[in-house]
């Protein structure tokens, strides 16, 4: 929608490094990135920088209205946009990196699974860490953690350390195919069975 592209833009501009892309995420990708969300069950399902929602509605339906879906935006504009937009969202605005606490002041456990549109690629090296580290404190054995990246970003050594501590953090990383009808391309990694943490 022209609307959420326009949004997407502004808060871009303000804050780059924080938004990390231009525009909404494709439906294409929104599947492709919510595809290890449980179909059966009540899940506790958790996205980390939901923009303005592509993957939300991906996510709601897919749960169609069961098990516990928490967004966690940092940008205020676009979770008030989320909150109008999907009421059975429980959307919060939040750092990403303090989801094990918001998992316990909601009694919510350990999430089932972990859907991320947060920009790895533009984040420092501790950045990167401490958001992995919230994520697989927060997840079951079972869980799987899925984000994506672009195509054209691959090269930079941003990119191929997010990719590097992936593989560390998890016994099973995967890379999908490339989502060519998003703009720019990008491609899913999907993440299995954390590692032990020491």
């Amino acid at each position: 929608m022209p609307s959420d592209a326009s949004l997407f833009l502004s808060q871009f501009m303000r804050s780059p490094s924080l938004v990390g892309a231009v525009a909404p995420s494709s439906r294409a990708l929104a599947r492709s990135v919510t595809a290890p969300v449980p179909e059966t069950g009540d899940p506790v399902v958790v996205e980390l920088g939901p923009g303005t929602g592509p993957f939300t509605e991906a996510i709601q339906e897919r749960l169609g209205g069961r098990g516990h879906h928490l967004a966690v935006e940092i940008n205020e504009p676009m979770a008030r946009l989320l909150e109008s937009r999907f009421p059975g969202v429980d959307v919060v605005t939040a750092d990403a990196e303090t989801l094990p606490d918001l998992l316990r002041e909601r009694g919510l456990g350990s999430a089932d699974a972990v859907v991320s549109g947060l920009p790895w690629a533009a984040f420092s090296q501790d950045h990167q860490r401490r958001l992995l580290r919230a994520v697989l404190t927060s997840m079951s054995p079972t869980a799987a953690f899925t984000t994506f990246a672009y195509v054209h970003a691959l090269p930079l050594s941003t990119a191929r350390r997010f990719r590097r501590l992936l593989q560390i953090a998890f016994e099973e990383v995967v890379a999908g195919r490339t989502v060519w009808g998003n703009l720019p391309p990008a491609f899913v990694y999907t993440a299995r069975r954390p590692r032990p943490r020491p």
